[in-house]
């Protein structure tokens, strides 16, 4: 069994280089350590050429990610009883899904919870993966544009946490997350 302090948080990234990161306040390594950890998870498997990819599996990976980015941006340690904010406040916060400002409680029940507790959309919603990002009128959701604009809020986030002080609010709830990902390593 590998010590916690040789977990790999994303390749290339032990629990203990994460260490060694914080205590020097090295923003730009730690922004990419986050950024692999999301792309190697969640980004690349899905937007990889595949002969057979399905909108439902890419958009059960991007309501994680979704879950995911928002508990660094809040600094919570997971997402229980947090999960419905955490798409709420995520679409508020970018611009690259302003379209579901105002659909965001039933994109929560319909799509994510569906898709995860049941393998299906509710109401109406559809999963695609063409055409615009969101049709509100339609319920159709586009899982490859979805996906592509995560990677675009991952890419900014990232290059915020580089630029902010190291003492910023931001940057205070990432470590609070990073804490909660390195104790969970911990059997």
């Amino acid at each position: 069994m590998k010590k916690p302090d040789d977990v790999e948080l994303a390749r290339g990234y032990t629990v203990a280089r994460y260490r060694r990161l914080e205590a020097a306040k090295d923003k730009k390594e730690i922004a990419r350590l986050l950024n692999r950890r999301f792309t190697e998870r969640y980004l690349a498997p899905m937007l990889a050429k595949q002969n057979v990819k399905h909108g439902f599996s890419v958009m059960a990976i991007a309501c994680l990610m979704v879950e995911a980015l928002e508990s660094f941006r809040q600094g919570w340690s997971d997402t229980k009883n947090h999960s419905k904010a955490a798409f709420c406040s995520f679409f508020d916060a970018h611009v690259q899904f302003a379209s579901f400002r105002g659909h965001a409680e039933r994109f929560y029940y319909d799509v994510r919870c569906g898709i995860l507790h049941q393998a299906e959309t509710r109401r109406g919603w559809r999963i695609c993966r063409k055409g615009p990002l969101f049709i509100p009128s339609e319920r159709t959701v586009n899982a490859t544009a979805f996906l592509r604009n995560l990677g675009r809020v991952l890419k900014a986030y990232c290059r915020d946490l580089v630029r902010n002080d190291w003492d910023s609010g931001s940057w205070k709830n990432c470590r609070k997350k990073m804490d909660a990902i390195c104790k969970a390593c911990i059997p």
